[in-house]
């Protein structure tokens, strides 16, 4: 394993597991150990969200993964997608590739730090991920975290309505004035997580494609 500092104390990066990435260590103990994954959107990297660590529960390990696939200098994505035809067109292989990367990469948090409670979110991409991997196998997380995302309509038909999703709490933030993955997306998510019976949890926001302040005091108080 190899590790080197960052900038923030007790903040470090870990190689040598399924995904690099950044880690934040609890400052205040809890009768659980909590974990809450985070995953970037595309052309992005690790450090995107771990910068809002310190808005995040000071009770839970909080960590950023970095996506595999490369698309320049500190930019990745969870898989490829091509936007020309006004419709995003991604590259299924490479999402289920992902997809089986990140379970793994949870597997090894799980152990490593022996997490009782784990919570898988991200922007953008890295929500279309979490949904990805929390509605295909719900007893792997506590719960997803979906910031300005969408539900690929591919892994639908693997998303089974069963006791595991029913236990499986959701948060969802989107802004109505986003132009990158409009608010339809959302609010079909949240028709869909409904007929799932899905323990939902569903904001809209006056902004766009982005992460507020308003957003982060609500999903705080939510993972609380």
């Amino acid at each position: 394993m190899t590790t080197s500092g960052i900038n923030e104390p007790g903040s470090y990066t870990i190689k040598d597991f399924a995904l690099e990435y950044l880690i934040k260590e609890p400052k205040v103990k809890s009768t659980k150990q909590k974990a809450i994954i985070l995953l970037h959107g595309v052309g992005s990297n690790e450090l995107d969200l771990f910068s809002l660590a310190g808005q995040l529960p000071a009770d839970a390990y909080v960590i950023a993964a970095r996506g595999q696939y490369i698309l320049g200098e500190a930019r990745y994505a969870w898989y490829n997608v091509d936007f020309s035809t006004g419709k995003p067109l991604i590259n299924a292989e490479q999402e289920a590739a992902s997809r089986e990367v990140i379970r793994a990469f949870i597997n090894q948090i799980k152990r490593k730090y022996k997490i009782d409670e784990l919570y898988l979110g991200g922007f953008s991409q890295g929500a279309i991920m979490s949904y990805s991997v929390g509605l295909i196998h719900p007893n792997e997380v506590d719960g997803i975290i979906s910031l300005s995302g969408r539900i690929l309509d591919e892994i639908k038909p693997f998303a089974k309505k069963d006791d595991r999703l029913k236990k499986l709490k959701i948060f969802i933030a989107h802004g109505v004035q986003d132009n990158m993955l409009p608010i339809h997306y959302a609010r079909a998510a949240k028709e869909y997580l409904e007929n799932l019976s899905a323990q939902l949890t569903y904001h809209e926001y006056q902004m766009g494609h982005q992460i507020s302040n308003e957003v982060m005091q609500d999903l705080n108080n939510w993972l609380k």
